[in-house]
Formats: structure tokens, sequence, C-alpha cells
């Protein structure tokens, strides 16, 4: 079965709840009728009224989770509170997670489970940095990650997850990886979750995430295994988000 696209808007700390209104007040009445999975990530305060706006066309995720249903973790939140919201997904390993609030591949691999076994569809971030990507590490990065991050994951459940490959030197830097480039890391990151399970191989959605925007979107969503994007600065603005949903539901 062809896989459906996938492009997903992390907000990450913008947007107020009225800013939510007003977004997906212009946005939603002019999405394509089909042929893309759209999701929208806002801060944890606009998820509820996000949920209430977009009913089933569109897939609201939050942006990080806890992965204990509940506990002494101030300042955290469990999945299954997200569920009760109607949250349908979350955002796990944002490489700004990784770097600003030490989120490690062990958590992580506490955090996919759970969010499974919840009813949260994880989408998974991995990716290199710039002095990894100049040293020639990409592939051993992304292979470490990924075989660390699914360690307690059955091979069962890898179809069910949306992975986004997002390096991490074209992170709202303006310098975005190339078509090339973006298929060559999605389909390493293809064959390595094949290892894993055959079957999951053309079922998992695999993103690529880094400065995409109206004028690249189509020409990296065309290559062969890049299944979308998750989109930062560009999610902002429906006026730049609705070209990327576009050019994924042309793909």
């Amino acid at each position: 079965m062809p896989r459906t696209p996938y492009v997903a808007a992390n907000w990450k700390m913008h947007k107020t709840v009225a800013e939510t209104e007003a977004f997906l007040g212009e946005l939603l009445p002019k999405l394509p009728a089909n042929g893309v999975d759209v999701v929208v990530c806002p801060p944890y305060p606009s998820l509820a009224r996000a949920v209430e706006l977009c009913g089933e066309r569109v897939a609201v995720a939050a942006q990080n989770m806890h992965e204990a249903d509940s506990g002494a973790f101030t300042g955290e939140v469990s999945a299954p509170m997200l569920r009760e919201l109607g949250v349908r997904a979350v955002v796990l390993g944002h490489s700004e997670r990784r770097q600003h609030f030490g989120e490690s591949d062990e958590a992580l691999a506490r955090k996919l489970p759970a969010a499974l076994e919840a009813g949260l569809q994880p989408i998974l971030c991995i990716g290199e940095n710039e002095a990894q990507r100049d040293g020639g590490e990409t592939e051993e990065v992304l292979t470490r990650q990924l075989d660390a991050d699914l360690a307690e994951l059955s091979d069962a459940h890898l179809e069910q997850l949306v992975i986004a490959y997002e390096p991490i030197w074209a992170i709202g830097t303006g310098r975005n990886a190339t078509p090339e480039q973006a298929q060559e890391a999605i389909a390493l990151i293809r064959q390595t979750v094949a290892f894993r399970n055959a079957e999951a191989e053309d079922a998992v959605r695999i993103l690529y995430g880094g400065s995409v925007k109206p004028g690249n979107a189509a020409e990296l969503i065309d290559q062969p295994d890049v299944d979308g994007a998750l989109v930062g600065g560009a999610s902002l603005d429906p006026g730049d988000f609705l070209p990327i949903v576009e050019a994924a539901a042309r793909a």
C-alpha cells in the first residue's frame, strides 16, 4: 500500500490560545480534502483548544511527554493526560529537547512504548549535528540513535511510528539538506528499520525536517523515501505552511 504523506507543524514555544485559534481558523478551510495527513503541534496550553477546532481532519500532537503515567515529576505531562485531551500524537527526541533539556536515548527508549500503549503515535526525531555531518559520521549517528531509541519497542510496533530525520545543522539555519542528502539519510533509516521488521520497512513513514519552506518542500517530498515533512519556522504562518501541505498532497 502507498504511504500517505504526513506533514507536521511544530510550533515550538510559539502561539497563545488566541493565536492558535486564528491560525487554525485560516488554515483549516483551505486544506486539501485528502491525500495528506496533517498534524499540528502546539504548546501545552493550546492543545485542548486545538483538538476542539481540528476535529478529525487534523491530528493534534504534543511536543513532549514523560514516560511514566503519573508521579512526582514536577513540570511534566504524561501520555494518559494527553490522550484525555484528545491529542493523537507526540513529538519525541527533537534535537532541541536533546540539546537544551538533556533528553537521552535511554529516556526515549522508555517513552516510545509508553506513548503507543496510551494510544499516541510517536513522531521520533533523529539527526546529526554539523560536526558529525562534516566528519562523515551521519550513518553512524543515525544508526546508533535508532538502535538505542527503539531498544524497548517490539518489532511488531515499528510500523506504527513516524520518524523524522532532522539534520541539526539545517534547523533554523537556512542551510537545508539537498533532496539527495535527505533521500540518502532517510533511505538509511528505512533500511535500519527493515533489519528489525521487513514489513515495517514499507509501512513506516519517514519525514524530513530542517528549514523546510514552500520553495523547497516539493523537491524534498518528491524523493522516493521521503514521506513528508516536520516543519518548524515555516509552520507559524498559514500562508507558508499551506503550500507545503499542498506539495505533500501532490506527491
